[in-house]
This record gives structure tokens, C-alpha cells and sequence, in this order.
């Protein structure tokens, strides 16, 4: 398939094992309270989590984070062996009475992510706003786990992966933080802030805490860092930002894997890492997306509410796209109802985010790109 923003595609080295990136760059599991372990799952959950398809998939992998009436909900699950063992949530709905429903939800339905082996799961009674972005979020974790599946094969030989990874935007109580990390070799060389709180005293605190994470990061090469003292709320968001960083990195290496894996059984020898780009070249209008599956792009916010589309992917083209997310209320009802069938359309018959904007949903359609070529960083189109 072919991608709109050539600037943005994640350029790999190589294919390389999920597990080996882990071991380099991922969460040490939380203790929250509000997390669960599994006590096992059969062989059909091990199929849901692995996307029927590749090794077996294992890691920490975040969900998009999924906006409700009453604040973002945001879902971790480890996998291990193609089993998701634990679900927790890295943002979840709080203040006044959404503290007490938030402590009586999410237990649960981590315990039911864990019981499903997928987002199919019941809304807990009494927090139904909470329930829907649990799921959305969860399903978008899912989903990150089917581009990552069948990493590990092929892997031997395989190059490290290098690359810039851009993390999701976390909203804080003073403004979004956003992380990008450049990686080279399996090693995070840099990172940076694409957006931090500012104005007023926000930009004091921004200014002293941003280095001294950023060089945290470098250090320690995990989100695994300590918060800066007087910057509690910055350093939080900064370490979602880079753990989704960090999971797209994952995710990137799981794509480019599976393209390895279709050229070895051809016979054909895997195209030395200068020459990747090339390599993924496809004839106009035919796709070139090495993965099948479905793939949920990030949210972007708009000056009118949220965008979020999902693709489904099949012999390298896009056979169905929709929104997850849409602005909603007043007169966006009527443009969203109006543009975004149209969009959809669009990107099945483009097969890339190279659409044109809707008239007079020029917001959503900006939006509606954001999130589409997301979707399609993620299937390594």
C-alpha cells in the first residue's frame, strides 16, 4: 500500500525477534493493584492473541489510549507464549465519583481480558462509558500483538532494528506529552518531546524536567525511570509516551519479520538492510503491506473531537476501513455522518492514506488521514 507521508515511514534495518526488543525495551510489569494475573487459557485464546498466525508473541504491549465522556481509558496486556497473562490499565477515568466506579471496573475487567483472551468481553454494570474505552483500548493492544506475531520467525541472521518511533500523546492535568525515540541497533540513541505542557509555570517545569528524562531514557534504555522531582504529572505522561514508543517499535519489528519470513520460503535471499526501502516497493495501486490482519491506528485529535480508524488487511491490500472514534454532538453528528463513509471508501479504493478531504469536514478528514496512515505504519505498509 502505498504511504502519503514518506517522512513518516518507519525505516527498519532488518527483521528482529519481538522477545529479543522486550528484553531491551520494555515495562517492567506494574504492581498496581488493579491488574491481574492469569491462571491460564487454551489453545483458542492462544490463537486470538497471535492472529492465528507465527510464533508465539511475547512482551508488554500498550493500547491506544480511548477517550470516554468522563476521561482516557488506556489497557496494558503482557503476552506471554501467545497468552495474554496480565491486562492493566495505564489511564483510567478519575475524580469525584469516577474513583469509586473506576475501583470497582477495572479489576474486572482485567479479570475478563484475561478469561477471553480478546476485547469480547462483558460491560461491568454501573460503568458502561469506562467498559467501551476499556475495550477499544484493548482491542487496539490486540491488534499490536497481530503485527508483532511471527517477529521470531526467520529470525536468525536478522538484522537489528533502527528507526524513529513516534509514542501516542498522553494527556495530562496540564497539557499532552508526546515521545519520539530514535533507535539504532536495538538501542534507543535518542529521545525527545514532540509535545510537553507549556504556559506559565508549565513552562519552567517543562524546561527542567524534559532533559533530565529524555537523558533517562538514553541511560537506561526502559521506561523503567524515575519521575522528575516537581514534575509528577510530565513525568507520568512522558513514560506512557515512550512505553507506546516503545510498543510501535515492537510492532514494527513484527511487520518487517513477517516480510523476511514470505521472501525466505521463496527461496529468495533477504534484501541487505540499505536496500529495505527498495524492497518493499509494489506496483501503483497494488499495496505492498507484508501483514494480514486487523490494525487500529492511533487517535488524533481534532479541533472537533476524536479520529480513530481501523483497517482490516488481506493479500496486502486494504479490504475494509472504519472509525473507532469520531467527533460526535451538535452539527458533527451530520458531518460525521456524511464524511466518514466517504473516507472509508476512499482508503479501500486508494489502498493508502492518500486521500482527498471531504468537503466540508476538513478537521475529520485530516484527522481520519492521521489515524489511517497510523494503521498502516503498523502493518508495515
Amino acid at each position: 500500500m502505498k504511504k502519503s507521508h514518506p517522512l513518516r515511514r518507519v525505516v527498519l534495518a532488518g527483521a528482529a525477534t519481538v522477545s529479543g526488543i522486550v528484553l531491551l525495551l520494555s515495562l517492567k510489569p506494574s504492581s498496581d493493584p488493579g491488574s491481574a494475573q492469569a491462571a491460564g487459557a487454551g489453545a483458542a485464546a492462544q490463537e486470538a492473541a497471535q492472529g492465528g498466525a507465527g510464533a508465539a508473541v511475547s512482551g508488554a504491549i500498550t493500547g491506544d489510549a480511548s477517550q470516554t465522556q468522563y476521561g482516557a481509558v488506556q489497557v496494558r496486556v503482557t503476552v506471554s507464549n501467545g497468552k495474554i497473562t496480565k491486562a492493566e490499565t495505564v489511564q483510567a477515568p478519575k475524580g469525584g465519583q469516577s474513583d469509586q466506579i473506576t475501583a470497582n471496573a477495572v479489576p474486572k475487567l482485567n479479570q475478563a481480558a484475561l478469561t477471553a483472551q480478546s476485547a469480547d468481553i462483558d460491560a461491568v454494570s454501573g460503568a458502561t462509558f469506562t467498559s467501551e474505552g476499556y475495550k477499544k483500548s484493548l482491542q487496539s493492544a490486540i491488534d499490536k500483538m497481530k503485527a508483532s506475531a511471527g517477529a521470531s520467525q526467520g529470525a536468525a541472521g536478522a538484522a537489528p532494528v533502527s528507526g524513529t518511533f513516534e509514542g501516542d500523546a498522553a494527556q495530562t492535568q496540564y497539557g499532552a506529552v508526546q515521545v519520539r525515540i530514535t533507535v539504532s541497533n536495538n538501542q534507543i540513541t535518542k529521545a525527545e518531546t514532540v509535545q510537553a505542557p507549556k504556559g506559565g509555570q508549565s513552562d519552567q517545569i517543562t524546561a527542567n524536567a524534559v532533559p533530565k528524562l529524555n537523558q533517562a531514557v538514553v541511560t537506561k534504555q526502559s521506561p523503567d525511570i524515575d519521575a522528575v522531582s516537581g514534575a509528577t504529572y510530565t513525568s507520568t505522561g512522558y513514560k506512557q509516551s515512550l512505553q507506546s514508543a516503545i510498543d510501535k517499535a515492537n510492532a514494527s519489528a513484527g511487520a518487517q519479520g513477517s516480510g523476511a519470513q514470505e521472501g525466505a520460503q521463496e527461496g529468495s535471499k533477504a534484501p541487505e538492510a540499505p536496500k529495505a526501502p527498495e524492497a518493499s516497493k509494489a506496483p501503483e495501486g497494488s499495496g505492498n503491506a507484508q501483514a494480514g490482519g486487523t490494525f487500529t491506528g492511533d487517535a488524533v485529535q481534532t479541533d472537533y473531537g476524536t479520529v480513530q480508524v481501523r483497517i482490516t488487511v488481506s493479500g496486502g491490500k486494504i479490504t475494509k476501513a472504519e472509525t473507532v472514534q469520531a467527533p460526535k454532538g451538535g452539527q458533527s453528528d451530520q458531518i460525521t455522518a456524511n464524511a466518514v463513509p466517504k473516507l472509508n471508501q476512499a482508503a479501500v479504493a486508494a489502498g493508502s492514506a492518500d486521500i482527498d478531504a471531504v468537503s466540508g469536514a476538513t478537521y475529520t478528514s485530516g484527522g481520519y488521514k492521521e489515524s489511517l496512515q497510523s494503521a498502516l505504519d503498523q502493518a508495515g505498509g
